[in-house]
């Protein structure tokens, strides 16, 4: 029996629908594939990296509790800083230093993020009511402190914010056998630690900042000072 013409119409027309379907779903199916494996969106997020904050004072909550001089006061600042910490994360913490070594700090503390050397935390002596054996003790990153030197009447450089003591456990002071934190005890290449030839050192001096590494007479590997005219 022959088929009408209008039988192969509809036959073809339902086969190019068919066939069209198909291939549009084939096309999708691969559009969809390539944007599950290249997403803009993704790719910000895996380079947004999570920062841990230490700190986040104001200037007057940083320096509340402090009995300084108001010819002090007027010549600090507080520096925002990012470093890795011992959990190999990136974390802000907050520092405050003399207004004229500001910049040097900023450029340090750059040098230090980009070596992923790691620093426990960089927090305000405030956090600890001014105590400087308490940030020592909780391996504190630190500046200003408005203080004496250790045993006397002489005001520490810290005292105008001209000297950072980093990672104290690891640096400690050491005089006559005796070191400070106690318990602690300087050891290359340990986790935090800083060695002589490092580009951390090398970052402070090429500023004009002396080591206590260096000393003779003691030793005080976490600390750094600049004199100022």
């Amino acid at each position: 029996m022959k088929l009408p013409i209008r039988y192969y119409q509809q036959l073809f027309k339902t086969s190019s629908l068919t066939i069209i379907f198909f291939l549009t779903t084939f096309i999708n199916a691969q559009q969809n594939q390539q944007l599950t494996r290249y997403s803009p969106d993704k790719e910000r997020s895996a380079a947004v990296q999570t920062i841990i904050v230490d700190a986040d004072y104001t200037f007057d909550e940083a320096l509340e509790g402090s009995s300084i001089p108001s010819s002090v006061k007027d010549k600090l600042d507080l520096v925002g800083v990012k470093y890795y910490g011992f959990d190999g994360k990136l974390h802000h913490g907050q520092i405050i230093v003399n207004k004229e070594i500001a910049n040097d700090v900023v450029e340090i503390f750059k040098v230090i993020e980009e070596i992923k050397f790691p620093v426990e935390k960089v927090v305000p002596i405030v956090d600890y009511n001014w105590s400087d054996e308490k940030s020592m003790n909780d391996n504190n990153t630190s500046s200003f402190n408005y203080r004496f030197i250790s045993g006397s009447r002489i005001l520490s450089m810290h005292a105008n914010g001209l000297a950072i003591d980093i990672n104290p456990k690891q640096n400690p002071y050491v005089k006559n056998g005796t070191s400070i934190p106690a318990g602690s005890e300087y050891r290359f290449k340990d986790k935090g630690t800083i060695e002589p030839d490092s580009k951390i050192v090398k970052a402070f001096k090429e500023r004009g900042w002396t080591w206590g590494g260096d000393w003779k007479s003691l030793k005080d590997y976490q600390h750094f000072q600049k004199k100022i005219k």
